[in-house]
């Protein structure tokens, strides 16, 4: 009974404990029932069970509500990741959507976002959401890792590789008024060839959560590819991935985009 309940991704689980605390969904739902108040479109056959045990146990409507959330604080004390994919989806595995994570943590945040990505495609529609939440709370911190690509035989000079991609991003790819912090990995204009490059995909939001994905921010990789992430609500994860991100600023292995 427990483990079903634990199965469900966090945001689920929340779900869940919110329709069996209203009476939109009762401990003797239906399948059908169970997909359509937490928006499923397969699956759930092992929750349902679960549901009825509480039923037979008396456990119904906010007393049920009240065990799955006293599941959910057990469960953010031992982080347990969410899996988040892109692409097809597979029948009875339940998981997050990538670009739904992505836009509920760039969408959310109240204090720092740090997002890293090796390649985006259409800025106005990758940035929307955190340009958006930066106008909303101009006291955000927003820092961007992005990638520079010098393309195979071209011998245009570092500088102006950089200058180049800093006038596009600034006045085609940013929707916003707002600006956030900007830096890019010197190493991959090298002109012999990238001495390494920038292609970490992660997000870090308030320094509490974590999301690592193989997804870049682009209509393919956030809809159609195949694409496999963990989100990982920690406060030491995340706290030790912005202190890396820091330190190879600090560090100037990484360098800051110029602003004009």
């Amino acid at each position: 009974m427990t483990k079903a309940i634990l199965g469900l991704p966090s945001h689920l689980r929340a779900r869940l404990a919110a329709a069996l605390a209203s009476g939109t969904l009762s401990a003797g739902c239906s399948v059908v029932a169970l997909r359509s108040a937490l928006g499923l479109r397969q699956g759930g056959e092992e929750v349902v069970a679960a549901l009825g045990e509480f039923e037979r146990l008396g456990v119904i409507g906010t007393a049920a509500a009240a065990w799955i959330r006293s599941l959910e604080e057990v469960a953010l004390a031992a982080p347990r990741p969410d899996l988040v994919w892109s692409g097809p989806e597979v029948p009875g595995v339940p998981a997050r959507d990538t670009r739904r994570v992505y836009d509920e943590l760039l969408g959310s945040a109240e204090r720092s976002v740090w997002v890293s990505s090796y390649a985006y495609f259409d800025g106005p529609r990758a940035f929307k959401t955190l340009a958006r939440r930066m106008d909303e709370r101009p006291a955000l911190s927003v820092t961007l890792l992005l990638n520079i690509q010098r393309r195979r035989g071209d011998s245009t000079t570092a500088e102006d590789l950089v200058r180049r991609f800093a006038e596009r991003f600034w006045s085609r790819d940013w929707p916003g008024k707002v600006r956030p912090q900007v830096f890019y990995d010197p190493r991959s204009l090298e002109p012999e060839g990238p001495g390494g490059v920038l292609h970490a995909k992660a997000v870090v939001a308030d320094e509490e959560v974590v999301f690592v994905t193989s997804a870049n921010l682009t209509e393919a990789a956030l809809d159609r590819n195949i694409e496999a992430g963990l989100l990982v609500r920690d406060r030491a994860l995340a706290g030790s991935m912005v202190s890396h991100f820091r330190g190879l600023i600090e560090g100037q292995i990484l360098s800051p985009l110029p602003t004009t």
